[in-house]
């Protein structure tokens, strides 16, 4: 999205003290007729969830079939990235993703925040940045977003090297032609990009990446 790059602040966050049920007693891993927790107190999600806040599965986008699917292709490039950073010793290597339904599960968590990950997606990221790779976001969202987007990826588990919004300026190019320019400024920086994720053509369209990787979209039914 827009070019800007930017440091955030860690939260924490307390929870209210927890309560006994009638008879004093407290069954572990219980808590009440929520659903489960992870830790840092945020809901887990689950596909029930995810089948019913979000706008995918209005649109017939099954999320447990979008999950294999998206496995199959980190699947591809998991290998690509371990040989590709076997011996990168004193290169810059980066990999550039797109946020919504490539990185967060947006169209499936409408009333979900922070929006979970695509685990697959975050395993294969976490790796890459384990091996030296930097990592870039590069997102239509609008610049207003930018703070909480930032916040949002790294509460969920994922590194950032960089994010890129759309500023008032980016409006005025298409998509693909802002994204496009985005990863060369990325490489102005002396980064190879070795793979570029997303699930729209107009994430991976106009170059400066060794590789590309098409995630679902459905033919559009996928922001």
């Amino acid at each position: 999205m827009y070019g800007h790059e930017h440091a955030t602040h860690e939260r924490l966050d307390h929870g209210p003290p927890r309560r006994r049920g009638p008879r004093g007693r407290h069954r572990p891993g219980h808590r009440g007729r929520g659903r489960p927790r992870r830790r840092g107190g945020r809901p887990a999600a689950d596909s029930a969830t995810a089948r019913t806040s979000g706008t995918a599965g209005l649109k017939g986008v099954d999320y447990a079939a979008w999950q294999r699917d998206v496995q199959a292709v980190v699947d591809q490039a998991t290998p690509y990235v371990t040989e590709r950073t076997a011996d990168a010793r004193g290169r810059k290597q980066a990999i550039v993703l797109d946020i919504d339904n490539s990185s967060l599960e947006t169209d499936f968590h409408w009333t979900t925040f922070p929006t979970p990950a695509i685990k697959p997606v975050l395993e294969l990221t976490r790796y890459a940045h384990s091996r030296g790779v930097a990592v870039f976001f590069v997102t239509a969202r609008p610049g207003i977003l930018d703070s909480v987007t930032d916040w949002n990826l790294r509460q969920v588990g994922y590194p950032v090297s960089g994010l890129y919004v759309r500023h008032l300026p980016d409006l005025f190019q298409g998509v693909s032609t802002y994204k496009t320019a985005k990863r060369a400024e990325i490489e102005a920086k002396g980064y190879t990009i070795i793979a570029n994720i997303g699930n729209n053509s107009t994430d991976l369209v106009g170059g400066h990446a060794e590789r590309t990787f098409k995630l679902p979209d459905y033919d559009g039914k996928l922001s």
